[in-house]
């Protein structure tokens, strides 16, 4: 049951790390509201904490201070066995990196989210085809990675990712190593995952022209997000 119409809310949320000579403060009282079914694209310079920001809300990592409640829960009281779940059953992560398995093929990549929760390989299997049907690798399901182009690698990574129906999906500059026409295409997929199956998308990105497709925008600057109006330019990309 999602919060008074609010799927994930992040408040206050504050994040240092300590280098070897000095405290360096990347996030700084963040807010965030993700509504069911939104598409949004979070930019900002290299390093600013955009991956920090994605890792703290998928429960890969915790904050210093701050709340991240996930449909009326805050995840921050789970304990690692209620985290391991909420991140393979409530998450999905797609990296720049694909992190595919290259001993694997296309439909085992895509069947592992659901062989980790069960061991019914049938099923994990089924499911699979129909979620690389949906995104047009249905011809590539016995090629492995090195077989596929970058392009087809990311979708893969964009099916395991939706393979338990997830609520929110991040992703991670998903487009980072890839060309300007196939960025596209991933964004375009994105757009039509995101309409299909209602699922929200908080998308890390350097592309202004890929981010405009999303339903808002917005810039992460100085440990805090700014939101970035339609027709607006920004330095920070």
């Amino acid at each position: 049951m999602s919060e008074n119409g609010i799927l994930l809310r992040a408040s206050g949320i504050s994040k240092t790390y300590q280098s070897a000579s000095k405290q360096i403060i990347v996030l700084q009282d963040l807010d965030l509201e993700i509504p069911p079914g939104r598409l949004i694209a979070v930019m900002g310079a290299s390093g600013v904490g955009k991956s920090t920001l994605l890792h703290l809300l998928g429960g890969l990592d915790r904050p210093d201070r701050g709340e991240i409640v996930f449909e009326s829960e805050d995840i921050l009281k789970y304990s690692p066995d209620q985290l391991a779940a909420f991140r393979n059953q409530k998450i999905g992560f797609v990296f720049q990196m694909h992190h595919l398995l290259p001993e694997f093929d296309t439909l085992e990549n895509t069947m592992m989210p659901f062989l980790l929760r069960d061991f019914n390989r049938k099923a994990a299997a089924d499911r699979a085809r129909a979620i690389l049907n949906e995104v047009g690798l249905s011809e590539r399901l016995d090629h492995r990675p090195g077989q596929l182009s970058g392009g087809e690698q990311q979708r893969v990574a964009v099916a395991r990712a939706l393979l338990l129906e997830p609520r929110l999906v991040l992703a991670d500059e998903p487009t980072g190593n890839l060309d300007e026409r196939t960025s596209e295409s991933i964004f375009q997929l994105f757009r039509d995952l995101h309409s299909r199956r209602n699922v929200s998308f908080l998308i890390a990105t350097h592309n202004p022209v890929l981010a405009s497709i999303c339903d808002e925008t917005w810039l992460l600057h100085e440990g805090k997000l700014q939101r970035k109006e339609l027709g607006t330019t920004d330095e920070h990309r």
